[in-house]
C-alpha cells in the first residue's frame, strides 16, 4: 500500500479488530454494469451483455463489511494534502451567485466551441475516441496551447513513456514550458501531484488505466473505472482544477467501462473521423456548461490537429473538379451546431441480379434510406426495387438530420435517369411517406 493511501485510511478499533478475522470472499462482477452475484452467469442478468461476469477477489472483514475502508480527507490547504468540501448549511437557489463559472479558453477555436468557451475549473471533462484518432494528439496540443496564458498542465499518462510523448510534442512544434509530465496511473500519486502543484487543469490519459490504492482489481475494471473517476473529479472540483480523462471506445463505438462514468462527469467529447480518412469531428454527447449541438471540425495533418473554420469548403473541395457535372450527386445544407455546412451526397444505382438488392450507406442512417426509397417507387415511379444502391456522404460527415432527405433522394435519382443534378443548386428538405416535402427547423440559419 502507498503511503498516499495509507494517509487516507483510518479506522478505529473496532475495525482493526474486523480486519483481523477477514476473509478473502469470491464474488463474479460484470465488466458492462458492475453487478455482482455469488455465481458465475454466461449473460449477464441485469444488462444482457454475454461473456462478461467475471471473478472478483474481495476482502470481507467480518462485521464492517460495508465499512471497512473510510476515508477521511483533510481540508486542501498545505501542498500534499487531499481535499474534502464541507457540504455546509443548505442555501436558497436565488441566493446563489449566477456568475460563478467561467470558462478558460484553450486558445483552440474548435474545442473551445464544443466546449461553450473553454474548459471550466472543477468541472471533469471526458474524451472518449477510437485507438488513433487523435485525442493524445488533441490534449496535448490543448495543453500547450494554456500554458501558452501562464496556467500550468498536468499530464498524467499511463499508457506511453514519457519519450514517446516528447517525441509526439516535437512532431508537433510544443516545448512544453508548463507542462508537468506524471508516467503513473495511480489515482493517488495523481492527486498528490494535483495538490503539490495546483494546476490549472490536469488530464488524465487514460481513465482506463488509472488504479485506485485501495482497490485490489485490475486497471480497466469497472469498479477501478468508478472509483477512480469519482476520486479525481471530487480532488478537481474541491481544488477548482478542469480535470479531463481520456477513455476507450469498444468496437461498436460505445464508451468502455460503466455507464455511470458518463453520469459522474460533467462533460462528455465524443472524437470520430472516417477510418484512414484525414477529417475528425468532435462533438459533446453532453455538456453542462455548454451547447450539446455544437460540433468542431479538424484536419490531421503533419503537425498535429488543425481546426478548419469553413468546413464546407473541406466537404466540397472535390467538387467541381472535372468540368463535366455528374449524375448521382446531389449538394445538401445541413446544420452543425451554429453553422451551416454544405455537403455532397453521393449515389450509384446498378441493375441487381440478386432476388434481394444490396443497400449499402456511409453517413446516412439506412432506415432513411429504406423511407426514402420507398417513396421514390410510389409516387415517381422510379425500379429501385432491383437496383443495388450505394450511397455516401463525401468528406467523412453523418448526417443525421431528415433535412438530408431531399439531397439523398435527387442523387439516386439523377443515377438511375443518368441525368446530372445542376452545380448550382443547393437543396435541404424532409420527404414524408406522400410524397411531400415537409418543414425543416432553422431554415433562416441554412440560408445565413
Amino acid at each position: 500500500m502507498t503511503g498516499v493511501s495509507k494517509s487516507l485510511m483510518r479506522f478505529s478499533e473496532a475495525e482493526w479488530d474486523d480486519m483481523k478475522k477477514s476473509s478473502d470472499k469470491t464474488v463474479f462482477e460484470c465488466s458492462a454494469c458492475g453487478r455482482t452475484t455469488p455465481r458465475w452467469e454466461g449473460k449477464c442478468s441485469q444488462c444482457g451483455e454475454w461473456n462478461t461476469v467475471e471473478e472478483r477477489v474481495f476482502v470481507v472483514a467480518g462485521r464492517a463489511q460495508g465499512a471497512l475502508v473510510r476515508r477521511v480527507r483533510a481540508p486542501r490547504g498545505t501542498p500534499g494534502q487531499l481535499g474534502h468540501e464541507a457540504s455546509g448549511p443548505p442555501v436558497e437557489l436565488c441566493e446563489i451567485p449566477a456568475d460563478g463559472t467561467t470558462h478558460m479558453a484553450t486558445g483552440i477555436e474548435e474545442l473551445d466551441r464544443v466546449l461553450g468557451g473553454g474548459f471550466v475549473a472543477g468541472a471533469t471533462v471526458l474524451l472518449a475516441g477510437d485507438p488513433g484518432i487523435g485525442k493524445s494528439t488533441l490534449l496535448l496540443q490543448a495543453a500547450a496551447a494554456i500554458v501558452e496564458t501562464g496556467r500550468k498542465v498536468l499530464y498524467a499518462t499511463g499508457e506511453e513513456a514519457l519519450e514517446q510523448i516528447r517525441i509526439r510534442a516535437s512532431r508537433l512544434g510544443v516545448r512544453g514550458d508548463g507542462v508537468f509530465m506524471l508516467s503513473t496511473g495511480d489515482s493517488g500519486e495523481i492527486a498528490e501531484q494535483m495538490a503539490v502543484l495546483d494546476p490549472a487543469v490536469v488530464i488524465v490519459d487514460s481513465i482506463q488505466t488509472a488504479t485506485h490504492p485501495d482497490l485490489d482489481s485490475p486497471a480497466g475494471t469497472v469498479s477501478q473505472i468508478r472509483e477512480c473517476a469519482a476520486f479525481l473529479s471530487e480532488q478537481a472540483r474541491v481544488g477548482r482544477i478542469a480535470l479531463v480523462l481520456s477513455g476507450h471506445v469498444t468496437k461498436d463505438g460505445s464508451i468502455a467501462g460503466p455507464r455511470v462514468l458518463e453520469h459522474q462527469v460533467d462533460a462528455v467529447l465524443q472524437m470520430g473521423g472516417e477510418s484512414g480518412g484525414t477529417l475528425r469531428m468532435l462533438r459533446a454527447v453532453k455538456n453542462r456548461f455548454g451547447p450539446t449541438d455544437e460540433v468542431g471540425v479538424f484536419e490531421m495533418r503533419g503537425a498535429g490537429l488543425t481546426g478548419i473554420s469553413d468546413p464546407s469548403r473541406l466537404f466540397m473541395r472535390q467538387r467541381g473538379v472535372n468540368s463535366e457535372a455528374v449524375a448521382g450527386s446531389a449538394v445538401a445544407l445541413v446544420v452543425e451546431g451554429t453553422r451551416s455546412l454544405a455537403v455532397e451526397v453521393q449515389a450509384l444505382a446498378t441493375p441487381s441480379s440478386l432476388a434481394s438488392p444490396r443497400r449499402v450507406a456511409n453517413g446516412v442512417e439506412m432506415s432513411r434510406v429504406h423511407l426514402i426509397t420507398a417513396v421514390l417507387a410510389k409516387h415517381m415511379r422510379l425500379p429501385v426495387s432491383n437496383h443495388d444502391l450505394v450511397i455516401s456522404v463525401t468528406g467523412g460527415l453523418d448526417i443525421r438530420e431528415p433535412a438530408g432527405d431531399l439531397a439523398i433522394a435527387l442523387a439516386i435519382a439523377s443515377s438511375m435517369t443518368d441525368r446530372p443534378v445542376d452545380e448550382r443548386v443547393v437543396v435541404a428538405g424532409e420527404i414524408g411517406l406522400a410524397g411531400e416535402l415537409r418543414p425543416i427547423p432553422r431554415a433562416d440559419r441554412r440560408v445565413a
